[in-house]
């Protein structure tokens, strides 16, 4: 495990050069007020601190580990190793955010992939065939035309509709939901204020036009569906499905399953649409600079400061917080990067939120299906698909997510079966990353680091079987031997491994059930419905309470637009309590 911090420290910085996040006591000190406090040094609480700061709006983040980031971290857990240890992809940050926080100035960088998707093949019999997929269109035809020449052609015009989609729904993830009680209800000026929300719907409808029942349908219907009425091979359909699976207790064929394959083609990387690429220094290097953007504008930044409860005035109304050590910090705001369950239902007296808000929130889908593996070899793996050379160096496909288990959509969905009856799959969906191929900081000369996400998992296990040290270890042995097939040599690489399941992902990082999105990203849990119903615009039944966590609309994923709507949202607010001058001015139009 990596070394711990002295406790209640300050946020100061540090080097990119694949460290972790820094703290030094010549930082500030805990002020007993402040004009906002947020719960929870995630990205998004991070982001929220960022805006509200730069605003004129005193805010102090305090974090109850030991580094800020929340899951999206970098972490020495092999001596030599620093491990994306949650999160590992950049995609989805918004570009507003990165532009408006300097991010690039306060030291973010990103490797960006070309290849980005490689998946061998175990064929009996054969040679062994891959799937190699990147941003040169010719090239990636020529891949798929050895499975399929109609898919080949069909690829093309795949891309450009879910691209026409995304460009559509674009502009409903930076905007609060469409508040429907407010607009049917309330003073005239309340109700007409509430309808400027419905602007971005009807942009997004406008702009899909006639083909809106189709694009209702990619929403709506099974994965599988969508791609079967695309394509005819099952390696490229299978791995088009990783990504409408990935993070979800969901198989391809679920309904709905469509829009969590939009969601991750949702990002774009230096203005490629769609593209993923590596942080430098791993991912909390965009924890790292979106904190030095905060701490530059004069935000308060604290770990090991776990906050008990929200302190309550006497109209109910959110007045700061209490720290588990007793101490109280006032504030007119209080938003949490936390969990909807944990705020809710931990940190704010049950009495005070109505009885079918408390319901909505304990009965949210939070099954998760991932566990997730950090491993540390001492070379680069060689598949039998794309054997390395002799000199060891990174091949193209070694910067991709690497699918494993993904030759048919039916390994997939059998992975989901076994896991929804509370077994580990025996096959396991498996993908694999090696980001210190492009970012050699990360590692010891000649050794890499690999992460494995792999589905699926079960949070409780069958018979109430415990997720032990032995059962931890079994199922990591599986999916070792599973790599192993298609990279021999992998087994005898390894120098050590970190096994995340998804209780541990809920004890470490506070996702609830291990979801890495807070809540399933399912038709029912989204805009309107999310967190709950009438409850999606970032306020909640306690006044001055905020949600600002991958649990509120648009949901998961390291993406900031939680926090940086729910900012928009409590600064709003603030304004009208207080009276707040413009000469600071807003970011949002």
């Amino acid at each position: 495990m990596a070394a711990r911090h002295a406790p209640g420290r300050a946020w100061a910085g540090c080097s990119l050069q694949g460290r972790r996040l820094a703290y030094a006591g010549a930082g500030s000190r805990l002020q007993r007020e402040y004009d906002a406090v947020v719960i929870g040094g995630g990205h998004n609480g991070l982001v929220a601190a960022a805006y509200l700061q730069k605003s004129g709006v005193r805010t102090a983040v305090l974090e109850r580990r030991h580094l800020l980031g929340g899951s999206a971290v970098t972490e020495e857990i092999v001596p030599g190793f620093k491990f994306s240890r949650a999160s590992y992809l950049l995609s989805l940050l918004r570009p507003q955010i990165s532009t408006e926080l300097e991010l690039q100035r306060h030291g973010l960088r990103v490797y960006a992939r070309d290849p980005y998707s490689f998946t061998p093949m175990l064929e009996d019999g054969q040679a062994q065939r891959s799937l190699l997929l990147g941003h040169d269109m010719a090239e990636t035809q020529r891949q798929i035309a050895q499975f399929s020449s109609k898919d080949a052609q069909a690829y093309p015009k795949y891309e450009a509709f879910l691209s026409r989609l995304v460009s559509a729904l674009d502009p409903l993830l930076d905007a609060a939901p469409v508040d429907a009680a407010a607009w049917s209800q309330g003073p005239l000026l309340q109700r007409l204020r509430a309808l400027r929300g419905l602007r971005p719907l009807l942009r997004a409808g406008l702009a899909l036009g006639k083909q809106l029942p189709q694009y209702y349908q990619v929403l709506t219907a099974p994965a599988s569906r969508m791609l079967d009425l695309w394509f005819e091979s099952e390696p490229l359909k299978a791995t088009l499905a990783t990504d409408a699976v990935i993070g979800a207790m969901a198989s391809p064929h679920t309904p709905g399953s469509g829009y969590v394959l939009l969601h991750h083609v949702m990002g774009e990387l230096e203005g490629r649409k769609g593209a993923w690429g590596y942080v430098a220094g791993g991912m909390g290097g965009v924890s790292q600079a979106i904190a030095s953007a905060a701490a530059a504008h004069g935000a308060d930044l604290f770990t090991e400061k776990p906050v008990a409860r929200v302190l309550l005035g006497p109209r109910g109304e959110a007045q700061g917080v209490v720290l588990q050590d007793g101490t109280e910090v006032k504030s007119k705001l209080v938003l949490s990067n936390a969990s909807a369950q944990l705020t809710f239902l931990q940190l704010v007296p049950p009495e005070q939120l109505p009885e079918q808000f408390l319901q909505h929130v304990a009965q949210l889908d939070t099954r998760s299906p991932v566990t997730k593996i950090n491993v540390a070899v001492d070379r680069l793996p060689s598949f039998l698909a794309a054997p390395n050379t002799g000199d060891g160096r990174p091949l193209p496909h070694h910067q991709c997510s690497i699918h494993l288990n993904c030759e048919d959509t039916c390994i997939l969905h059998r992975a989901f079966q076994e896991a929804s009856s509370g077994e580990p799959s025996g096959r396991p969906m498996i993908e694999l990353c090696i980001p210190s191929a492009l970012d050699p900081t990360l590692a010891p000369p000649g050794c890499h680091v690999v992460s494995l996400f792999t589905q699926y998992t079960p949070y409780a296990l069958a018979g109430g079987r415990p997720w032990d040290e032995q059962e931890q270890n079994a199922y990591a042995d599986r999916v070792f031997d599973w790599v192993e097939a298609y990279a021999p040599g992998f087994k005898a690489s390894v120098v050590g491994r970190d096994i995340l399941t998804p209780p541990a992902l809920q004890e470490i990082f506070g996702l609830p059930g291990g979801n890495i999105f807070h809540g399933a990203m399912s038709l029912h849990q989204l805009y309107f419905a999310r967190p709950v119903p009438s409850y999606s615009g970032y306020r909640c039944p306690v006044p001055g309470l905020y949600l600002c966590g991958s649990g509120a609309h648009p949901g998961g994923g390291v993406m900031g637009a939680a926090g940086r709507n729910a900012a928009s949202v409590a600064l709003e607010d603030f304004k009208r309590r207080t009276g707040l001058g413009q000469g600071k001015g807003w970011w949002l139009s």
